[in-house]
Parts: C-alpha cells; structure tokens; sequence
C-alpha cells in the first residue's frame, strides 16, 4: 500500500520521513511521492569485491572521488558523456522508522519504506538509475547510480529533481532494523575490506 504524498507530509510532523524537501514538494507535492534533489556527484576510481563465507560475507567497495557537491559548487553543471556511470547522493535524507507506526485511517500500526523511482525525464535522456530497497531503521541520504545508457551526452544541475519517492506499508514484522555500515549515507568503504553481519 503506497502513501500519499499529503498523508507523507502529515506524517513528517511526527516521524520526520523526509527531510531537506524543496519548497515544492514540501507546499505542494504533485501525484503520490515526492521528488528528490541529487547534491552531490562521485566518481568510483577503485575495485569492488563481494564474497562469502560461513561467518558473513566479506566486501569492500570502490574508493571514490566527489566530484561536485551543491553545498561546495551550487547548483553548477554536469555533463554525463555516454557509457559514464557515477554514484549520487540526494540532498534530502530519508528516515524508514525502525519501529511500527501509527499511519491513521483505521489501519494497524506498519513499518515504513521508501521506494524510489527516476522522474521521466531520466529515462528520455538515455539515463537508468540503479537503486535498492531502504529498509526500516536506516536514515540518511539516499546513495543512487546513474549510467548514460544513450548516445548522446545528459546534462543536469545539482539541485534538479531526479528521483521520486513513495513510502509504502510493510506487512508483518521483521527480524530486527537495518543497522548497517551505510547508515546516514555513508557512500563508500574507500576499498577497505568489511565484515559484514
């Protein structure tokens, strides 16, 4: 079950799902989720592992190079030449409630995740988004993929809106809230190895 956006806002007074809304989204959100801005750019200049064994799985992640940042350069240019692929982060931080909460409406207490979706005009400029679940108990930035998948080079500024989210109900419950290394955004493990639990 998907959440308005109105029911969203409402919610935001209590739980603080999103934070960092623009003025648009914030006074009059259009359809049922609201947009996302990206912020800031990277540059992945390193290699990637993910292995397992019995104990958890070992991993490190890429080192990178923030290469704008809205706070650093405003809302300057960036161009996306074909075949490019770069990490983003959004300027609003997302919270999923890690525990069960009261939405209204005669429905039982849920937990909260937000799904994400690219606004059109990425995919009419040749751009796919790569993106996962969030789940209950992370807050921060969302931490997003960009390739130019097209022929022809994709231009933007920091501070457009990119990404549309949705909250929806989770039924059930869950073993225990994410607590992992990426909590508040972290983007990368600079190529150093992780256990992870």
């Amino acid at each position: 079950m998907i959440i308005s956006a109105l029911k969203v806002l409402e919610l935001n007074e209590r739980y603080n799902l999103v934070s960092g809304l623009g003025e648009r989204d914030a006074t009059n959100p259009e359809g049922v989720g609201l947009d996302l801005r990206v912020g800031k750019v990277h540059a992945l200049e390193g290699d990637s592992f993910l292995g397992a064994d019995e104990t958890g799985s070992r991993r490190h992640s890429p080192e990178i190079k923030t290469i704008r940042d809205i706070e650093k350069h405003g809302n300057r240019m960036f161009i996306m030449s074909p075949g490019e692929y770069f990490l983003v982060t959004t300027i609003e931080e997302v919270y999923a409630p890690k525990e069960k909460i009261d939405i209204g409406g005669g429905f039982p207490p849920v937990y909260l995740i937000p799904r994400i979706s690219p606004r059109t005009t990425l995919q009419r400029g040749g751009i796919s988004l790569l993106h996962t679940k969030t789940d209950p108990g992370y807050r921060g930035p969302l931490i997003l993929g960009l390739k130019n998948e097209g022929n022809k080079d994709f231009k933007f500024e920091l501070g457009a809106r990119m990404f549309n989210v949705v909250f929806e109900a989770v039924i059930g419950d869950i073993n225990r809230p994410y607590t992992g290394q990426h909590q508040g955004g972290r983007v990368t493990s600079q190529g150093k190895s992780e256990t992870q639990t």
